[in-house]
């Protein structure tokens, strides 16, 4: 399983994951439990691999991915990563290597905080191609 998280400057999951350039990639395909945690590939996005922009006409850095990490996305978004075979989870745990401490372990994470712009988002994804 591949588990990415979007985040700000890889320190703070960030609240927008279609405009996210820095992401931490966890490779847990040879992972078990009674092992420490593999350190994560940072991934820095060029602006035209932003999955906002992202043409899906070439290979991405985020391919294969199972899991999507992030404090919020738009529903275009989510549909655009199911469309990659990619699961969106949104939280409002701001420490990745927190919520990826819980996701393995299989607890809750806190549910993600308001975010205005998402209002932005929803008007956006009525027009867009996802």
């Amino acid at each position: 399983m591949k588990i990415a998280i979007a985040t700000k400057d890889f320190d703070t999951v960030s609240s927008h994951a279609g405009q996210a350039r820095q992401w931490l990639l966890y490779d847990l395909s040879n992972h078990r439990s009674n092992q420490l945690l593999p350190a994560p590939e940072r991934i820095d996005l060029d602006k035209d691999q932003v999955l906002h922009v992202f043409e899906d006409n070439a290979p991405h850095p985020l391919d294969g991915v199972d899991l999507i990490v992030a404090a919020s996305a738009g529903d275009g978004f989510i549909r655009h990563m199911k469309k990659r075979g990619a699961e969106v989870l949104l939280t409002g745990e701001a420490d990745p290597a927190l919520a990826i401490t819980k996701i393995l372990a299989g607890e809750a994470l806190p549910d993600p905080r308001f975010d205005i712009t998402l209002a932005l988002c929803k008007v956006r994804d009525l027009f867009s191609r996802h």
